[in-house]
């Protein structure tokens, strides 16, 4: 303990008995947490900015957050339309045809899943992500096959 911090005989508070604010200025001011802004982290987005901004300059940044229930949409492609789509790619020479079966790579072409509304003219072996119980029954009954791959 200092010698300023020891209980002595000539602390100001002896001298300011009876003062009411003790040289605080008006009753209230000096006491508890009226003239500090607040407790803790309040008015970080007023009058505590420039806190903010020097300490703590991530504190308000989003950070990413993607809902739980969902992730978002699924660039999606009918079995119909991958036909038509084969079919072209095929004659400008971007794939090649195994016999009758032709390999196609769904993310190459910028999907991710293949639904089944459509119809398949030729054995396709596709990579793909996702796809569903019709497009599965589809391709597979016209003699290709489906092959998962990560997306």
């Amino acid at each position: 303990m200092g010698v300023e911090n020891m209980p002595h005989k000539l602390r100001k508070t002896r001298k300011l008995r009876g003062s009411r604010t003790h040289g605080w200025g008006q009753v209230g001011q000096h006491r508890k947490h009226g003239m500090k802004g607040g407790r803790g982290k309040a008015g970080l987005h007023k009058h505590g900015w420039t806190y903010v901004v020097k300490y703590e300059p991530e504190y308000f940044s989003k950070k990413g957050f993607r809902c739980p229930t969902g992730r978002g949409q699924l660039r999606a492609l009918n079995v119909g339309e991958l036909g038509l789509m084969v079919e072209d790619l095929l004659a400008e020479g971007k794939l090649k045809a195994d016999g009758e079966k032709v390999e196609v790579d769904l993310l190459n072409l910028g999907y991710e899943k293949i639904l089944g509304e459509g119809k398949v003219n030729r054995p396709l072996v596709v990579k793909a992500p996702y796809w569903s119980k019709a497009a599965e029954k589809k391709i597979v009954d016209a003699g290709g096959a489906l092959i998962k791959v990560k997306g």
